[in-house]
């Protein structure tokens, strides 16, 4: 038979939908393709069909035509005809045929991977996977091992891939090269599956077989849960060698999600001691900071922060810099430093920030007693996405709470419960702002509807239950109410100061001092400052009592309960 030169194959690539290259009269003679007439008339046949009205024929007769010529462009190109006529098992034979006829490719077995996987055939998958570790690179296949989990995000058994991933990586587990690899995939598709505790002993095993590998700490970070304290030593361990910076940042943010800030801080230190070029700690560090009065440290953190990110390109740079811009307008608000705090935040020009910026702008109006200029502000702030007008509303109602117009914050908290009835945030915050003008009763009416509307609200059943602390009646109900809140939020140190506040005024100091010293210790606070020194004074233990306010007002010296407690006392420490 007569052979055609490639020039023949660009035309079937053209019916095809891909443009054939132009020669010119200068380019030397096509090389010959091996076409012949009859091949070429298949394929020709075959796309027709493909673009006409029977692509199942087609799809027959390009896989005919790479069986005949071994032609891996050929299966690919059946593959992907199968898939478009939404036939899995067909697009499965040309798959395997593909491998079977090239059985070291790896693209050949990454394309019968996939078509199993889109078809939730889990129980099909250990041989491929096998395969696809064994045909990478040596030097590549840890990083082949930790890349399977993302296969499977789609698939509805979950259990059944787990299970199918874990035998396919059997050969591996007891390896130190790829051992710990392989534990980290088998955690990541339990954990994928439901099977906390899987993944954790997954975890444990692989950095049995390595200290120093990242993979099981990454893990046990995602694990992290005061139920599973496991998973936290297994972090600290690792952080104890030679560690990632990034892994001690995933763990710092994880303190400061569970609310444990001093420990936070004290990873954020350990981060920019040991990586000073490490710009984001600097950037939480710093804020964490600012957050807890620490002004000095905070604002050297923060510019230390710009001038490693002015070095860096992206938005994740413009939004840490207009985040650190805000933080340094807040220090030098409170130091009563209006215009450079109105200095700091002109420097911010990206759009998505405008909201924060123009709400910290009416701050430094209201400081300065100009409320109805800074409510004015906040009301003018262009709503650009959903959500933006609730967002101006909280924003003002913050405002108005923090300089204390409690009744105008109430009233706005009013309008805005009578069009989201059923809202417990918003019902919560009225309750809130009921109780700051003395109306208890409305206050005890609005948070037992957000008990009711949402009943793992703890936040109503501490508030509840430390109003009545407060007040100093039905204490026992208060007792019950606080014990509620910490059932749905165990170890909440301000929580545990409501309780503690309950036990002090039912005559149980010890208790109170011990879960007052506790809270503490996980949470400096001012509010929790005073009731601590306020139980140690009612001890006699005085020189305590004292040091706790002193380091209370160090962290605000406008805390209302704090202020309160020292004038009622008619202390100055």
């Amino acid at each position: 038979m007569k052979r055609f030169p490639r020039a023949a194959a660009a035309a079937i690539l053209v019916l095809s939908g891909v443009c054939a290259p132009a020669f010119s009269q200068d380019d030397p003679p096509p090389a010959d393709s091996g076409l012949d007439a009859a091949l070429f008339y298949q394929l020709l046949l075959g796309e027709l069909n493909v673009r006409g009205e029977e692509p199942g024929a087609g799809f027959a007769l390009i896989l005919d035509a790479a069986r005949k010529t071994n032609d891996p462009e050929l299966y690919q190109r059946a593959v992907e005809l199968a898939f478009q006529a939404r036939s899995g098992d067909a697009a499965l034979q040309a798959a395997r045929d593909w491998k079977k006829a090239f059985p070291q490719s790896r693209e050949a077995n990454r394309y019968v991977l996939q078509v199993l996987v889109a078809l939730n055939r889990m129980g099909e998958i250990a041989e491929p996977l096998r395969a696809e570790i064994a045909l990478a690179d040596a030097k590549d296949r840890a990083a082949v091992i930790n890349a399977l989990p993302r296969n499977f995000a789609r698939v509805t058994d979950k259990k059944l891939a787990a299970t199918s991933v874990e035998q396919a990586l059997s050969d591996y587990t007891a390896k130190t090269d790829l051992g710990p690899a392989a534990w980290t995939t088998i955690g990541r598709m339990r954990l994928a599956a439901g099977d906390t505790a899987g993944a954790l002993e997954a975890a444990r095993r692989g950095q049995t077989l390595d200290a120093r590998y990242e993979g099981p700490p990454l893990l046990a970070l995602e694990l992290m849960d005061p139920k599973m304290p496991e998973a936290e030593a297994m972090v600290r361990k690792y952080l104890d060698a030679n560690p990632l910076p990034e892994i001690r940042m995933g763990y710092a943010r994880a303190l400061l999600d569970a609310q444990r800030y001093p420990e936070a801080l004290q990873q954020l230190k350990a981060i920019t001691t040991e990586r000073p070029e490490f710009a984001e700690a600097w950037l939480v560090q710093g804020t964490l900071m600012v957050q807890d009065n620490q002004l000095p440290a905070g604002e050297v953190a923060l510019k230390r922060y710009i001038e490693l990110a002015q070095k860096q390109e992206g938005d994740e740079r413009k939004r840490g810099l207009a985040q650190a811009y805000l933080s340094l307008s807040q220090v030098a608000e409170k130091r009563k430093d209006y215009a450079g705090a109105a200095a700091w935040l002109d420097r911010i020009d990206d759009p998505q920030d405008l909201m924060a910026a123009q709400n910290r702008r009416a701050s430094i109006l209201a400081r300065q007693g100009r409320i109805e200029e800074a409510r004015k502000l906040i009301r003018a702030i262009p709503e650009r996405k959903a959500g933006d007008a609730r967002l101006k509303m909280m924003s003002e109602i913050s405002l108005l709470r923090d300089h204390k117009q409690y009744k105008a914050a109430y009233q706005l908290l009013a309008q805005a419960v009578a069009k989201e009835p059923k809202d417990p945030d918003l019902l919560y915050d009225q309750a809130m702002m009921a109780e700051k003008l003395n109306d208890f009763t409305d206050m005890e009416k609005l948070l037992r509807q957000v008990m009711v509307l949402k009943p793992d609200y703890h936040h109503a059943y501490n508030a509840l239950g430390y109003s009545l602390a407060e007040r100093n009646v039905r204490l026992p109900e208060a007792r019950q109410l606080v014990l509620k809140a910490l059932d749905f939020a165990p170890g909440d140190p301000f929580i545990s100061d409501s309780l503690a506040w309950v036990e002090f005024r039912m005559g149980n100091k010890e208790e109170s001092l011990r879960l007052l010293q506790a809270a503490w210790k996980d949470k400096p606070d001012p509010e929790i400052a005073a009731h601590l020194g306020e139980v140690l004074w009612s001890m006699g233990r005085r020189d305590q009592a004292e040091k706790v306010w002193r380091e209370g007002l160090a962290l605000n010296a406008e805390n209302d309960t704090l202020v309160e407690t020292l004038k009622r006392l008619k202390v100055k420490p």
